[in-house]
């Protein structure tokens, strides 16, 4: 297999960095069954440690000045409909690979004493899950990606049906399940209409994203495969009204699959990647749906942390808002825009992914995450209090943390575009934050008044890498947000510039 483009640091040519990358995991998965049960933990970890020197490599070898697409794979498929295995990465997916590998190897720490029936089964799940969701961010054959969208919903339905934190979790299992179902018709369909309204003689079906990019479709066209690609993104984003299946499934699901879930926002991504490229001047023309949703979406989100006595679903709330701010961010069309959306969803997978494995560690010692029953938890737990602290002010898009050199581009984008719109996010901003803090004050301060909370004990060693890290990397990109806005940067100004032909 050869890569055609030269590599900033000198790998073997033929080193195929971007399928060792998506297919590592299923081999671990594999490999767990041919070890005692009782290796299983370990060798996961070791599997994502390998996936995250990979995931490194593949940043270290990608140059932002360089060609858009870098580390280019291609390889038929099913030849007969012209459908290829390409992968490849740009400057608008390459972080989201280490980003997937850090929130995985965080994910495994927070379940490390709790998968006790069928572990080989578990685990072989949790990695499938990462295969799939690298493939998503590398894959520019849009029949390659759906087949990695969907296969995402499998490890995810068994992992919350049969090892889910309430007795729900089966019921919202199966409700995530069909909803994401739901919402992958709407996207097959598109892409068959991209892949036959080709203006090739003789017609030819394709599915190459970068071809697909170079071929404009008439007016019409465009605007069925935007409101279709928008339909289907738009549920797994979550946009409000598509969104009712997030606050049951940050309940029912561990703190670890939720981390990965809301953490992971490949709703927002299929919306950069696919809907607004593919179809720019229908999402131009509609330009108010995609502000109005935002917004919508946005202010939802804040009002709806303020009636939460849970955190683990005030947290979902917030991201719900915070997700409205990228789809309006999006919706002024330019670099501005697409850098702001790329950079604060980047955020959200150490922020808010890290946010809810602290939440998961704070539910194994209490029982809970209601704030009625962890009264004055800061008092025996200070560095998960402050950990919960930290990630929760750069959810809210604290200046010093990772989400703010995101979320201000994304204001400034929204403001010049949307001015009313842009207002009304700033409105909703404040009102998340506020209620962020009122929640916070009241779970974690105040007098100690159940014995679980006065019996706890604080982070052991391992969760302590883990907030380190954490910390590090909000406190770091938010103080100097630079070497990721040079990656970022290129291909967002290509992104926008690709919207006016």
């Amino acid at each position: 297999m050869t890569l055609p483009l030269p590599l900033p640091l000198q790998l073997p040519p033929q080193l195929p960095l971007l399928s060792l990358l998506i297919f590592a995991p299923l081999g671990g998965a594999l490999a767990l069954w041919l070890l005692p049960a009782r290796a299983a933990r370990h060798l996961v970890a070791l599997t994502l440690l390998i996936t995250l020197a990979i995931s490194s490599a593949v940043l270290f070898n990608f140059d932002p000045a360089g060609a858009r697409f870098q580390l280019i794979e291609r390889l038929p498929w099913i030849a007969s409909l012209n459908v290829h295995y390409l992968v490849a990465v740009d400057g608008l997916s390459v972080l989201f690979l280490p980003a997937t590998a850090l929130l995985f190897l965080g994910s495994l720490v927070a379940s490390w004493n709790l998968v006790h029936d069928a572990p080989r089964l578990h685990y072989s799940l949790l990695l499938t899950l990462q295969s799939a969701t690298l493939g998503i961010f590398c894959a520019l054959d849009t029949v390659l990606f759906f087949f990695f969208w969907e296969l995402t919903l499998v490890p995810l339905y068994f992992l919350l049906g049969r090892w889910g934190a309430t007795r729900d979790s089966p019921l919202a299992a199966a409700r995530y399940l069909l909803i994401m179902l739901a919402g992958g018709i709407p996207l097959l369909i598109a892409f068959i209409v991209l892949a036959s309204s080709q203006p090739t003689i003789p017609p030819t079906l394709s599915f190459d994203l970068i071809a697909l990019l170079a071929a404009p479709l008439p007016r019409s066209t465009q605007t069925l495969v935007f409101l279709l690609c928008l339909l289907g993104f738009a549920l797994k984003v979550p946009l409000v009204p598509l969104h009712t299946w997030l606050p049951q499934f940050s309940l029912a699901a561990p703190g670890s699959l939720t981390a990965l879930i809301v953490g992971l926002k490949l709703g927002v991504f299929g919306l950069i990647r696919f809907a607004i490229p593919l179809a720019p001047a229908a999402a131009q023309d509609m330009h108010w749906l995609l502000a109005g949703l935002g917004t919508v979406t946005l202010l939802y989100g804040a009002v709806g942390i303020l009636g939460q006595t849970n955190l683990r679903i005030a947290l979902a709330y917030a991201s719900i808002c915070h997700v409205g701010l990228a789809v309006l961010g999006l919706a002024s069309f330019s670099a501005q825009g697409a850098q702001g959306a790329v950079a604060l969803l980047l955020s959200f997978t150490v922020a808010t992914g890290g946010a809810f494995l602290l939440l998961e560690f704070l539910r194994q010692r209490t029982g809970s995450t209601d704030i009625n029953g962890l009264g004055g938890a800061a008092k025996t737990m200070p560095l998960l209090a402050s950990g919960v602290l930290i990630c929760g002010l750069a959810g809210v898009g604290m200046p010093g943390t990772s989400s703010f050199p995101g979320e201000f581009p994304l204001i400034l984008a929204a403001l010049q575009s949307h001015t009313g719109a842009g207002m009304a996010a700033l409105f909703g901003l404040s009102i998340a934050a506020g209620g962020f803090l009122a929640l916070y004050r009241k779970a974690f301060f105040g007098p100690v008044t159940r014995p679980e909370v006065a019996q706890a004990e604080d982070l052991r060693p391992r969760e302590r890498v883990v907030l380190i890290a954490l910390i590090i990397m909000i406190v770091g990109i938010g103080l100097y947000p630079a070497p990721w806005f040079d990656i970022i940067r290129p291909a967002a100004e290509a992104w926008a510039a690709g919207l006016s032909r």
